[in-house]
C-alpha cells in the first residue's frame, strides 16, 4: 500500500429539485491518500438518527491528520429534508409513494424522488470496495452490527467494527424486511462487502455510542488497510441469525411489554413478552408472545400500537 499525507476535500452533491424550485444536496467528503482502495460511509438515512453524523465529526478529526492508503468518501447526512424535519422518515409531501429512503437503493433516476436521491448518491457507492451504513437504533435495541451471511469480506468488516452482536442475513434475502431495497442489499447485490451498523440511542447524541461509532469505523478502515496501523483484536463477536418472524399487534391498542424482559434476554419460544390492552375499555386484546427460541434485541415500550406493528426483533443464535 502506498500510504500518504491526507488531501481533504468537500463538494456539495445535487440530488434532486423540489416543487419550488429549491435544490436539495448533500456535503460529500473525500479524503484521499495514496493508491489503495475506497471505502463509502453514509449516515442519517433517518433524520433521527444522529449518532451517525456525530461519529464521522469525529472521524474527520482523526482522518485530517493521518496518512492513508486510497480514499474515504463520507456523507454525513444523506436525508436533508428528514433531518430538517426532526422525522424518522422523509415527510409524505415529498414522496408519498417512498417516505423511506432505505427502501430504494440503488435508486431510480427516473423514478419518484427519494429514488432519484439514492441514485444520485449510488454513483458515489458503485465503484466502492467497501461501504459502511451507519444508523442508529432506540434504547430498547441491542448495539449491533448487520452484514449478509456466507460473505467473508462482510464479515470481516463487521468483525474489525466490533460491537458484541452481530447478525446476518440470510443471502438470498440480504435485508431483514424482504424489501431487497435497503442500502445494504443493494450493495452486496453489487458485489460490495457491506455493513450497517446500529449504534444506540436515536434523537439524541449518546456520547458512548459515538466513541463505539468512531472507534469501529477506525478499525474498519484498518482492516482494509486505508489506515497502515494492524486493527485492535476485538472480543468475539456473538453472531444471531436475523431470520425469525417478528413479533408483531394483531390487536389494535395500549402495549405493555414485561418489565422483567430487556434485550439481550434469551426466550422461548410462546413465551409471554407483553399485553395489548383496549385503553378506554381496559380489555385485553392480545397476549404477545415469542415467536421463536432466541435473543431478543428489540422491544417496544409501553406505547399506542396499531394491527401488524412490530413489537419485538427475535434473533437465532448461530
Amino acid at each position: 500500500m502506498d500510504y500518504a499525507p491526507v488531501t481533504h476535500t468537500t463538494t456539495d452533491r445535487q440530488l434532486g429539485r423540489l416543487p419550488s424550485g429549491r435544490d436539495v444536496s448533500v456535503t460529500v467528503h473525500r479524503y484521499v491518500g495514496g493508491s489503495g482502495p475506497t471505502v463509502y460511509i453514509q449516515a442519517a438515512q433517518h433524520g433521527i438518527e444522529l449518532n451517525g453524523p456525530a461519529a464521522l465529526r469525529r472521524l474527520h478529526d482523526r482522518l485530517t491528520d493521518a496518512a492513508i492508503a486510497g480514499r474515504v468518501v463520507v456523507v454525513p447526512v444523506v436525508n436533508q429534508l428528514a433531518f430538517d424535519h426532526r422525522s424518522y422518515m422523509t415527510p409524505g409531501e415529498y414522496d408519498v409513494m417512498n417516505p423511506n429512503l432505505n427502501r430504494v437503493w440503488p435508486g431510480n433516476e427516473c423514478g419518484s424522488l427519494q429514488e432519484q436521491f439514492a441514485a444520485r448518491l449510488w454513483e458515489l457507492v458503485e465503484d466502492a470496495d467497501a461501504a459502511v451504513d451507519l444508523h442508529t437504533g432506540t434504547a430498547d435495541m441491542l448495539e449491533h452490527v448487520r452484514c449478509r451471511a456466507g460473505d467473508p469480506a462482510a464479515e470481516r468488516l463487521a468483525e474489525a467494527f466490533g460491537t458484541s452482536y452481530r447478525l446476518t442475513d440470510a443471502a438470498e434475502d440480504t435485508d431483514d424486511d424482504g424489501s431487497g431495497r435497503t442500502f445494504r442489499a443493494a450493495a452486496a447485490a453489487a458485489g460490495i462487502p457491506v455493513i450497517t451498523a446500529e449504534l444506540s440511542n436515536s434523537r439524541r447524541i449518546a456520547q458512548d455510542a459515538v466513541a463505539a461509532g468512531v472507534d469501529g469505523m477506525q478499525n474498519l478502515l484498518r482492516e482494509r488497510d486505508v489506515l497502515p496501523e494492524e486493527p485492535e483484536s476485538k472480543a468475539t463477536q456473538t453472531v444471531l441469525r436475523n431470520d425469525a418472524e417478528p413479533v408483531t399487534a394483531s390487536k389494535s391498542g395500549l402495549f405493555e411489554s414485561r418489565p422483567d424482559i430487556t434485550v439481550g434476554n434469551t426466550v422461548d419460544a410462546g413465551e409471554r413478552l407483553g399485553t395489548i390492552y383496549e385503553p378506554a375499555s381496559f380489555e385485553q386484546q392480545q397476549v404477545v408472545s415469542a415467536t421463536e427460541r432466541g435473543v431478543v434485541f428489540s422491544i417496544a415500550r409501553e406505547s399506542v400500537v396499531v394491527k401488524g406493528e412490530r413489537l419485538a426483533g427475535i434473533a437465532i443464535p448461530g
